[in-house]
């Protein structure tokens, strides 16, 4: 079986890669790829505390909700997103040798979607010097 991976690259952006996700998930679904197409996130975190923040998260999810509170967690969640750095969404397309027309039909729909196109994705194959560092990404990501 052939693995193509998709690398695409959000930034700091995390409800554009929770939307990308969502799509992929939903073309999983639609086209039946459930082990042909795999997504993960990476996250490279920065170095600031986040234990800080996740604390506040806690505080604030165990006391009574109110208008105020729902505010702040809003707040919260923003800081949050600008504090995770960078994501990267890596998708895996894993097709037979004989799909070949289906993994290209995949690898064109996904490239082609204006989700992805801001995002400069990077396309590695088996072929490519980048694969088996790619692929041990994957795994770990686990």
């Amino acid at each position: 079986m052939a693995h193509t991976y998709i690398l695409i690259d959000f930034g700091a952006d995390e409800e554009k890669a929770q939307q990308a996700r969502h799509k992929l998930e939903g073309w999983k679904q639609a086209f039946r790829l459930d082990k042909k197409l795999q997504v993960k996130f990476e996250r490279d975190e920065n170095d600031t505390p986040k234990a800080a923040g996740s604390a506040e998260e806690t505080e604030e999810t165990a006391k009574p909700k109110s208008k105020s509170n729902a505010k702040s967690k809003s707040d919260s969640a923003d800081e949050a997103a600008v504090n995770n750095g960078n994501i990267t969404l890596l998708v895996r397309l894993y097709f037979s040798a004989h799909e070949k027309l289906s993994e290209q039909r995949s690898l064109d729909r996904i490239l082609s979607d204006d989700l992805f196109k801001g995002s400069d994705p990077k396309i590695v194959r088996e072929s490519d010097k980048d694969f088996p560092d790619v692929n041990k990404q994957f795994e770990a990501l686990g």
